[in-house]
């Protein structure tokens, strides 16, 4: 059963598994380092569909699909599902959903979703109120630039503080079974603001938070940096990344910087790829890369512990008129080799 450790932890005694995982991207995340990684690669943006969002429902749902056949498992065995995305009312992820005829609980955290997905999958399984969970989330470059900021067809130019949105899926189906990889511990993340208003610059919204979350994890358990292979953050880019390092030695006296990677500095080559600026962002980006990358490692054995801190800021399409800031939010999941 779920146990408090601390003030903001929960401990999962019964270590929930990750029994299958699955990732799909688009053609410019396909070319980017990890692109042998991923289990599809959709080289038409439109996924054959004739809307963005239709495609990013399809590409969602394949992701779902994948990763429950690799569990060896059908829909009919899933209990439930915990999934979001960018767009209003989750829609790429209800449409997504709609054929697969599997209770859905939507969940929306910004680029945090997919570990706010994987906590409530962990917790549900943990507790015994589901045997098997998916969780998932998804994101797509065209839909979220029409929605938060310029249509693409206006052609506007890219402020350096930017990230690219990813066009990408991701999907896990955790339960009790046999896996390498387990769910340890989680942490579900207060609300940061600092006032930030640049809808441009979301790593600056999003780096108080994931150090508030850090931090609080590593007093409720404690532990220090060095007791994990990787602190992963998704999805604050270079210069989020470096506003998170800055903060938490600043302010807690913390140094990650000898574990730490970022999901939205590992899907892109920004010396190589033309619009990345400050890296990938979206919350198909590190729901692709922990889907694929990094549970494939833990599976080989070189990593044993990784500590995933989901990062969201809380930006709507409605807010920036109301002149609000950009709240950020962060969600850690500690995922364990088993031993």
């Amino acid at each position: 059963m779920p146990e408090r450790i601390g003030k903001y932890t929960i401990g999962l005694s019964s270590m929930p598994a990750i029994l299958g995982y699955a990732a799909v991207v688009g053609k410019k995340e396909g070319e980017g380092p990890l692109g042998n990684e991923f289990d599809y690669i959709y080289t038409d943006a439109a996924a054959g569909q004739d809307s963005w969002e239709k495609a990013e429902s399809t590409m969602h749902s394949d992701a779902v699909r994948r990763a429950i056949a690799k569990a060896g498992k059908t829909p009919d065995d899933i209990n439930i599902v915990f999934a979001g995305d960018l767009l209003p009312q989750c829609m790429g992820t209800n449409f997504g959903m709609r054929e697969l005829d599997m209770p859905l609980s939507g969940v929306y955290g910004a680029c945090s979703t997919m570990a706010l997905s994987l906590a409530n999958a962990g917790i549900w399984v943990d507790s015994s109120a589901a045997n098997l969970a998916v969780a998932s989330t998804s994101s797509h470059f065209c839909s979220a630039e029409k929605q938060f900021r310029m249509p693409l067809e206006y052609g506007g130019q890219r402020a350096p503080t930017c990230q690219w949105t990813a066009t990408a899926s991701g999907a896990a189906v955790v339960g009790r079974g046999e896996s390498n990889v387990i769910m340890d511990k989680v942490t579900i993340g207060r609300i940061v603001d600092l006032g930030i208003k640049d809808s441009n610059n979301m790593g600056a919204s999003m780096a108080p938070a994931a150090a508030a979350t850090i931090a609080d994890f590593l007093s409720d358990t404690a532990t220090a940096p060095t007791d994990y292979d990787m602190i992963l953050t998704g999805d604050l880019g270079s210069i989020g990344s470096a506003l998170l390092k800055e903060l938490l030695n600043k302010e807690n006296g913390i140094d990650i910087s000898a574990v730490h990677n970022d999901c939205g500095m590992m899907m892109f080559d920004a010396n190589k790829q033309e619009d990345i600026c400050a890296g990938g962002s979206g919350c198909g980006c590190s729901g692709a890369i922990v889907c694929s990358h990094i549970l494939r490692r833990m599976n080989d054995g070189e990593l044993n512990s990784v500590l995933f801190v989901g990062t969201g800021a809380l930006l709507s399409s409605v807010s920036p008129l109301q002149s609000e800031s950009v709240p950020g939010i962060a969600h850690a999941v500690l995922l364990r080799r088993k031993p």
